[in-house]
């Protein structure tokens, strides 16, 4: 793509209320985004996942298998319980789809390996299993927050 079509299109972005731009020309695709004046940007801690983006496809199998846990609370704020923390930076997702139930409730049972949430991180979704069977004590994370690597998201009892 020409470098003055790519001007033309950063100046379109500027001039309207866009947030992000895509153009596909063929197999060449341009992305553009900006972060509205006044808001925190985010990228920084997307550039902590950025060592390990060659092997996603193994990568993302064996982060959902065996996601970081930790038996004790980090933080004495926690409920006592089995703490399951965030394999990855992403955003976290308590459904499937928006118009879905969640896939874990507090109060809930839950079975060792069962889905209890999404985490997406660079357009892969990635389900976030229980490790341990029991019952959700707390969920530390909302639906639609960023999460970042090792942070408490679910207390199972």
């Amino acid at each position: 793509m020409d470098l003055r079509k790519i001007k033309k299109l950063i100046d379109l972005l500027e001039e309207s209320n866009l947030a992000e731009l895509e153009i596909k020309e063929g197999e060449e695709v341009v992305r553009l985004s900006r972060v509205p004046k006044g808001s925190v940007q985010m990228q920084p801690m997307y550039a902590q996942a950025a060592p390990a983006p060659a092997p996603v496809a193994a990568a993302a199998p064996a982060a959902v298998a065996a996601p970081t846990t930790d038996s004790t609370p980090a933080a004495p704020d926690l409920p006592a319980g089995h703490t399951v923390k965030a394999p990855m930076v992403g955003t976290f997702y308590a459904a499937s789809t928006p118009g879905a139930p969640a896939f874990a409730k507090v109060g809930q049972q839950v079975k060792a390996g069962e889905t209890i949430g999404i985490i997406e991180a660079m357009k892969m979704f990635n389900q976030i299993e229980a490790d341990v069977a029991g019952t959700i004590v707390a969920i530390l994370v909302e639906n639609g927050q960023p999460v970042e690597f090792d942070e408490p998201m679910f207390v199972i009892g």
